[in-house]
């Protein structure tokens, strides 16, 4: 399905983006980057938050320090116990 009728993207674009990427995008606007491209209208950001979450299934509201999606979420300084808690 096509989710940004401005820049041409589809849901499998983001599923793609999120899942393959070493440190995966968090951010709406870190698809678009990772995709080439930027926001016009935005009124596809809150469909792409939804999608990045569904793919990232658990990981979306709290990685484990050892998910790879959790990767430089957490700062060097921080103790990988208390990773979730300072993010």
């Amino acid at each position: 399905m096509i989710v940004c009728s401005c820049n041409v993207f589809t849901d499998h674009d983001i599923r793609n983006a999120v899942t393959v990427a070493q440190t995966p995008p968090r951010t709406p606007g870190q698809i678009y980057g990772c995709l080439g491209c930027s926001a016009q209208c935005g009124r596809c950001a809150r469909t792409i938050k939804k999608i990045m979450d569904e793919a990232l299934g658990a990981c979306a509201k709290a990685c484990c320090s050892g998910c790879p999606h959790g990767a430089g979420r957490a700062g060097p300084d921080v103790d990988p116990e208390f990773a979730l808690a300072a993010s």
